[in-house]
């Protein structure tokens, strides 16, 4: 059964907020599995960036909270001055496939939106489908229209955010 958007809220928490931990670290596990020894540094672990990057005014990270429990999460920092890079979308795997992270994204959208950022930008790795499924649903598209080639370098994509509803 899926839970109703209402039955939950998120949250906005610093990088090394407890409440953060489980869903970085199982992105972490995430990553290694589907990358092995050709993992980035910067994925081998999700704390690499400094946490400030994701603090107010410039950033942030969210966590979409059911009962108590952080299910679903996400972040952004300033990629520009009018461009926000979104980084680290996850679903815990115990509640994937009920539009959480689409949820997510049009959260880290909105609070974009309201810090004065008028695009976004985030790149996907290649072994990752249900991300670039996820990114072109919400209205994301390759620079200069171009598909992703599959298996081969990250995916950029980039949202207007003035074109957004």
């Amino acid at each position: 059964m899926h839970e109703s958007p209402t039955a939950w809220k998120f949250i906005e928490v610093a990088q090394d907020d407890p409440r953060a931990a489980p869903l970085l670290d199982e992105l972490t596990v995430e990553y290694t599995s589907r990358y092995g020894a050709g993992l980035p540094q910067e994925y081998r672990d999700m704390r690499a960036y400094p946490a400030e990057e994701f603090a107010p005014p410039g950033g942030t990270l969210i966590l979409a909270m059911l009962d108590g429990i952080a299910v679903a999460g996400g972040a952004f920092r300033r990629y520009d001055e009018t461009t926000a890079e979104l980084k680290r979308i996850w679903t815990a795997a115990t509640h994937r496939q009920r539009g959480y992270g689409k949820l997510v994204v049009a959260e880290l959208e909105r609070v974009a939106r309201e810090r004065g950022y008028r695009r976004i930008y985030l790149t996907t790795g290649p072994r990752q489908p249900e991300a670039v499924a996820l990114y072109l649903s919400a209205g994301y598209r390759p620079p200069n229209d171009q598909s992703p080639s599959l298996g081969v370098g990250a995916h950029p994509f980039e949202k207007d955010l003035l074109d957004a509803p």
